[in-house]
């Protein structure tokens, strides 16, 4: 098993497929001039399989979540779920995704075993969308979310960051519009990912400031620490039930004392935290020749010096190198 010297227990394994993405949101990245990951670079669709096998066969992992950048980029995708969920024991799959590509693969990821999806959506209105991601693809997001659901990759989570002077009224409008098709919403605060680096503690809209706005308009009852278990997301049950939302504060109610998640990145590195600051590659000792057991004492060795917390408030924070787009959400 993946086990740290604070008695955590890694269950949930993220999967990084692409640093590449069709949006360019303003708190994930710049709009112009990041230097990708170059091909050779990238572990291949038999090495991604590979490490998930290892990961699930020999380290305990019962969750695979695909993202990227933007993982419907990859052009290996559907035949990497199809291969990952035919893996023994069958991990739980899902796929973090903007949604912009959904609308033509979402059929076609059911069929290949893949559980469900999360689909970030920051807006009900497209004028905001266009300054959020520099990209006019709102009906896209919409007629992805739609696909989704109707080939049952459900629950459909929509993720949504609200920015201070854009977007920070919508909690409502979008919990609202969540429910009336059927998605379960989440709030996520902005964390100190982007590449620019122009992430500011002061003025963020906190889990605080999103609860407070939601409950102008609904009535919100915790559902507490037993069902929350390891998830990252607090849920309420909205109006009596049944149905929820969540919030993700990272940075105002960090819960990383129940953490149980690794990283795989799309070159083949390893992170015991999004606010990792080291990594431990993987990529070397596959194309090493290393054996499935080596690899696996080098992950667990990983994991077993992760720290104890990522420390958001602390003055000395020191931000990772890497934008988001390069780690997976």
């Amino acid at each position: 098993m993946l086990i740290d010297t604070y008695g955590r227990v890694a269950t949930d394994l993220r999967v990084s497929l692409t640093d590449r993405c069709n949006l360019r949101c303003t708190y994930c990245m710049p709009e112009e001039g990041l230097q990708w990951l170059a091909k050779p670079d990238l572990l291949t669709d038999d090495e991604i399989v590979r490490l998930v096998d290892i990961a699930v066969r020999l380290l305990g992992i019962e969750e695979v979540r695909f993202t990227g950048g933007e993982p419907l980029l990859r052009p290996g995708l559907v035949g990497i779920v199809e291969r990952v969920t035919a893996l023994a024991p069958r991990p739980r799959t899902s796929l973090t995704t903007n949604g912009i590509g959904l609308k033509r693969t979402a059929a076609a990821l059911k069929a290949a075993g893949l559980d469900r999806v999360n689909v970030s959506l920051d807006t009900l209105r497209p004028d905001v969308f266009k300054t959020l991601t520099r990209r006019d693809r709102h009906k896209d997001v919409i007629e992805g979310l739609e696909a989704a659901h109707a080939a049952g990759l459900t629950p459909v989570k929509i993720n949504s960051v609200l920015m201070p002077g854009l977007n920070e009224d919508e909690a409502p409008d979008l919990l609202a519009w969540a429910i009336e098709h059927g998605y379960e919403q989440r709030f996520i605060e902005q964390m100190p990912l982007d590449a620019q680096h122009g992430w500011k503690r002061e003025g963020m809209v906190t889990a605080g400031d999103i609860l407070a706005s939601l409950r102008t308009r609904f009535d919100l009852t915790p559902e507490g620490a037993e069902e929350r278990g390891s998830a990252p997301a607090e849920r309420w049950l909205v109006d009596g039930g049944p149905h929820r939302v969540g919030v993700i504060a990272s940075v105002t109610r960090p819960f990383c004392a129940a953490c149980d998640r690794t990283r795989l990145t799309a070159d083949g590195q390893i992170r015991t935290c999004l606010f990792a600051t080291e990594e431990t590659d993987l990529r070397a000792a596959l194309r090493g020749d290393a054996s499935d057991e080596e690899i696996a004492r080098i992950w667990k060795l990983a994991m077993w010096g992760k720290k104890a917390g990522a420390g958001l408030d602390d003055p000395t924070f020191v931000q990772p190198d890497r934008p988001m787009s390069a780690i997976g959400g």
